[in-house]
């Protein structure tokens, strides 16, 4: 996939160049900051969410005419309905930010074929970002984390239709998140259950009744706003 999006002139993504002799996957080194927590203030601001959703929207519609013929050999499988390869885990950590602008995404472990509002609905939680009081990665009232949501969208150009899904996704894209950790822990896994332990999907529960609260007013109309409007191609 990343050769092909590299072969199609998409920036952004890491090429990728085979495995050195330990077996290891050799892949572009994209420079600039990755938005690890606690964010810093240049990854939190408008320009960041902005540049992230248009970088976002550009990896899609890049995978969106390969994607129906890739549903095979992902580590986890496909979701209908396929309309892109999905990231599987848009949020800062995966982001290159040159200052507070987007400019790369990495780590594409999750990927697997499916519908764009997986990956939106992700991209929501951890961006606007929208976390209730007990996730220490949490920032803006409510109401700002509700505007964020709606810049994210517009600045992708979500239709009416992709940004009620998106919306409806949220809570079952978290309660995924705990499933899998879930399922990895029973499986032996030490770093879900580290996580566990350290209280993640308390966290995410806890994230999950916020979310339910939130749903009114993410779901009310609002005007596109001429600055976050998707740029031309």
């Amino acid at each position: 996939m990343l050769r092909r999006l590299r072969d199609d002139g998409v920036i952004g993504v890491p090429d990728f160049h085979g495995f050195d002799g330990q077996g290891r996957e050799v892949l572009d080194f994209l420079p600039g900051e990755v938005g690890n927590y606690p964010l810093s203030s240049a990854i939190r601001s408008e320009r960041a969410l902005v540049s992230a959703a248009r970088l976002v929207r550009r990896f899609h519609d890049a995978t969106a005419p390969f994607a129906p013929a890739m549903l095979e050999g992902w580590q986890f499988g496909a979701l209908e309905p396929v309309e892109v390869v999905c990231h599987g885990d848009l949020a800062p950590y995966n982001c290159v930010f040159d200052g507070s602008r987007a400019v790369g995404i990495i780590d594409f472990d999750t990927c697997r074929p499916g519908p764009r509002a997986w990956d939106l609905a992700y991209a929501l939680y951890r961006f606007a970002p929208i976390a209730g009081p007990d996730n220490p990665d949490r920032f803006g009232d409510p109401s700002t984390q509700v505007v964020r949501a709606h810049r994210f969208l517009d600045a992708y150009g979500a239709t009416p239709a992709q940004r009620a899904a998106t919306i409806g996704m949220l809570e079952p894209r978290v309660r995924a998140l705990i499933d899998h950790i879930e399922e990895s822990a029973a499986r032996g896994s030490e770093t879900a259950r580290r996580h566990a332990a350290d209280g993640h999907l308390d966290i995410y529960r806890a994230d999950i009744d916020h979310i339910r609260r939130m749903m009114p007013a993410l779901g009310a109309p609002h005007e596109v706003t001429e600055s976050a409007a998707p740029a031309a191609s």
